[in-house]
């Protein structure tokens, strides 16, 4: 059922003559215009291997203490992260999981990783890092999910001779 929201939505792109194409999923998980990729290599991560099916994880380009880690993500994304430090003193290794992922932390915890860096934090999230000993990084749902879009663009553009714009419209979520 269309409800009166996203009823104006639509009748706003169709009197725009306008076309929308929405590729969620496959914009994170994609291996090279990703958001998920992207922000790992933004973050200081190798990409080595695949994450819950859409993420990625790998070693840091350095070993570093969680509150460097901290500080690199809030210069990268521009915003302050939640951050629940309860991981070993130096980290590693790294999994990234983009958007709304937090029900992902016990895999990190079981594929070995030190940190795991998602949008936002669920309720129970901070507890279960705490019991599993890893640091649990909520870096922003929308902060975390920008890189691939405008990756996406930019090939687009270079492929077809075309201008774009990325209209930055942060959510504090």
């Amino acid at each position: 059922m269309i409800g009166p929201e996203l009823k104006g939505r639509l009748v706003a792109l169709f009197d725009a003559d306008l076309t929308l194409a929405a590729y969620h999923l496959a914009l994170d998980a994609h291996p090279d215009l990703g958001n998920n990729v992207l922000l790992a290599r933004e973050l200081g991560i190798d990409p080595v291997k695949r994450f819950a099916e859409i993420g990625f994880g790998g070693p840091l380009d350095r070993p570093q203490r969680m509150d460097e880690f901290a500080t690199r993500v809030r210069d990268r994304l521009n915003r302050p992260p939640l951050v629940f430090s309860y991981g070993p003193e130096t980290i590693e290794r790294v999994a990234i999981c983009s958007g709304g992922a937090a029900r992902h932390l016990a895999d990190a915890v079981v594929a070995g990783y030190d940190c795991f860096v998602t949008g936002e934090a669920a309720e129970p999230t901070k507890h279960a890092a705490r019991e599993a000993g890893v640091h649990f990084v909520a870096a922003g749902h929308y902060a975390t999910e920008t890189f691939g879009v405008q990756a996406l663009a930019e090939r687009i553009a270079q492929e077809f001779s075309l201008e774009w714009e990325f209209v930055d419209l942060p959510n504090p979520v």
